[in-house]
């Protein structure tokens, strides 16, 4: 069957395109004269554009109307995983909802339990030199890990942060790569919650 006319793949496909070009739907109704009532009809899924606002999009984004309009998790090879990859993580709701993916990532490895796996987009600069502001981690869903292990932890209800996290007594401290950045210390009195574990990282522009 085909996907056109689908629209929750041409959704997704928005959505990440979008934050691939770091275009919110301000900049896309500005740039392209479409009502932001429109865009986010498309955004949402509620409605499928027409053909030519299909076009319109893909030269805007330099990219093939299919790009926009097929299934990519069809497209990845069938002896590949596919994790769904988030913008970010928030605590309070379901971050692996649809509208909160952006996209999907393929990795060649025959893993036990691949429902549990998810790619993150990495923010800031916290934990450069090892990883950089777009670049992606491959995680783990789970709520512990080892002392000394990279993990996605949820601190005061915030978003997610990627951390070194090393564990004390009765305490545990998050690290960061960066020195500019000083550890913190979290104990019994602070809420968090550790959400996964990075088994593997990739430079963004492996994805350009």
């Amino acid at each position: 069957m085909s996907d056109l006319g689908n629209k929750e793949i041409f959704a997704k496909n928005l959505r990440y395109y979008m934050s691939k070009n770091k275009k919110d739907r301000n900049d896309i109704c500005r740039d392209l004269k479409i009502p932001y009532s429109t865009l986010t009809d498309w955004y949402n899924g509620n409605i499928y554009p027409r053909i030519d606002k299909i076009e319109l999009l893909a030269n805007y984004f330099n990219i093939r109307k299919s790009d926009l309009v097929e299934n990519k998790e069809k497209q990845m090879s069938d002896n590949k995983r596919i994790f769904p990859l988030l913008g970010v993580v928030k605590a309070g709701y379901n971050y692996l909802a649809s509208e909160n993916i952006i996209g999907y990532v393929a990795i060649d490895k025959n893993l036990p339990d691949p429902e549990n796996y998810f790619a993150l987009k990495v923010t800031g600069d916290s934990m450069q030199p090892v990883l950089y502001e777009d670049d992606l981690v491959i995680v783990h869903k789970q709520d512990d890990i080892e002392s000394g292990q990279i993990g996605i932890i949820l601190v005061d209800n915030e978003e997610a942060t990627v951390k070194k996290i090393i564990k004390h007594e009765n305490w545990i401290e998050l690290i960061a790569f960066n020195s500019y950045y000083p550890s913190k210390k979290l104990d019994k009195n602070t809420k968090f919650k550790i959400i996964g574990k990075v088994v593997e990282a990739r430079i963004s522009k492996i994805f350009e």
